[in-house]
């Protein structure tokens, strides 16, 4: 809203300084500290409140070092990060840019679902909460609208360059690049980033290729297929890493400071341009969302480093994690996330290779084996002896290096 503000006063009235709302670095920056004002300020408000609510964490004794001490730890802190991303991005984002609305939707749709399943849970004393099958079809039907909307939205479109005579029915336009002309058209695609490969785009029509001509055709039902396993995995991978104080957090916040870098590059025109990297025009106006984002977490910490005195509940988890996987959907960065998103990942795997071994070796010899102490990973190393704290900077750490890996991977072809 300020930026349409300040951009009306810059035109009318010529104001001094006004005219530096122009600039998503400026505006990001902006978020980012209105993002931790609103966490550490207003989030001491909200702590006091839930307590005095009896919002408490209700903790099952799993024979983990100091895990009955939390009981009673307020939860359902994912309000905290939900308010501490939606009031920036309405003041300092351009509103009608489709990125930021679809943001702003997956914001408020998934943290809808995770505030229900804490509902449940805390006001409803129902230690499962939501079933899980209405949270899958929550993750689903959000990762259809997301799909959909980029497959068909005019506004959602890639820079490439072309030949003539070209392919697509749309404007062509000409530059000169050292001497020589080029041809670019802006042309809605299903091509994404691919770390590692050749000209780093990959296109998923080719996906088919294999079955003959004419796989454009099925480009959306293999898009489609990729964005449901994409969003529904790491939503429920950050779901699953919320298991310490301060794992969730710290790691989303890397993790978001490296997709504010990889939308920044992506929406400039000169940058993209001189990494040879995939264009996508009106993109880096996410900058601002994910500096609302990275500001909520890194706020949100405040409270939740240890010893934690609020929990996000899956409000915050399901949340954070869908905003992590959209957010790369947008940017065409989505086949980086294995990589940057390492944390989530091996996390959820280590929780499926131990429910899977344990249920096949109860079939086969009679009792379950574990391949973990205790799933997920970060258990496995509580019960190895080592403190939460060292657990978590020890995977924060690890969640730099991704980082820097996944920004390096774009000169890597």
């Amino acid at each position: 809203m300020l930026y349409y503000f300040f951009s009306w006063l810059n035109k009318n009235y010529n104001i001094p300084g006004a005219g530096v709302f122009q600039f998503s670095t400026f505006r990001m920056a902006m978020a980012v500290i209105t993002s931790l004002v609103i966490t550490t300020v207003f989030g001491r408000r909200l702590i006091d409140y839930l307590r005095f609510k009896q919002v408490g964490e209700t903790v099952r004794n799993l024979g983990l070092e100091g895990q009955m001490q939390k009981a009673g730890t307020p939860t359902m802190g994912g309000l905290i990060i939900i308010l501490g991303i939606v009031v920036p991005t309405l003041l300092f984002a351009k509103l009608g840019n489709i990125y930021v609305i679809m943001m702003l939707v997956t914001t408020l749709w998934l943290g809808g679902i995770g505030f229900l399943d804490d509902y449940i849970k805390v006001f409803k004393k129902n230690k499962e909460g939501l079933a899980g099958r209405f949270k899958i079809v929550g993750q689903v039907g959000l990762a259809l609208f997301i799909g959909f909307t980029m497959y068909s939205n005019p506004d959602i479109i890639i820079r490439q360059e072309v030949k003539l005579p070209v392919k697509y029915d749309a404007r062509v336009d000409f530059h000169m690049k050292n001497n020589v002309p080029v041809y670019t058209q802006d042309v809605r695609s299903t091509k994404t980033t691919m770390p590692f490969y050749k000209n780093n785009e990959f296109d998923y029509s080719k996906v088919l290729k294999f079955i003959g001509a004419n796989t454009d055709h099925y480009s959306l039902l293999v898009f489609m297929f990729f964005v449901i396993i994409i969003i529904t995995f790491i939503s429920n991978g950050a779901n699953i890493t919320d298991g310490i104080d301060g794992l969730a957090t710290g790691t989303s916040a890397i993790i978001g400071a490296t997709l504010a870098i990889l939308a920044f590059v992506s929406g400039n025109i000169v940058i993209a341009d001189y990494l040879h990297i995939m264009f996508i025009p009106n993109s880096g106006e996410m900058v601002v969302f994910a500096g609302a984002f990275v500001g909520a977490c890194v706020g949100f910490l405040w409270y939740n480093s240890y010893p934690a005195q609020v929990f996000m509940g899956d409000t915050g988890s399901l949340a954070i994690g869908g905003i992590i996987a959209v957010f790369a959907i947008l940017i065409r960065k989505e086949l980086m996330v294995p990589l940057l998103c390492g944390i989530f990942v091996v996390e959820n795997f280590s929780v499926m290779i131990q429910v899977g071994w344990f249920k096949y070796t109860r079939r086969k010899f009679g009792e379950g084996r574990r391949v973990f102490l205790m799933a997920p990973l970060h258990h496995h190393f509580q019960k190895r002896g080592f403190h939460e704290s060292k657990i978590v900077t020890r995977f924060w750490i690890i969640g730099i290096l991704l980082a820097i890996v996944t920004i390096v991977t774009l000169k890597l072809r």
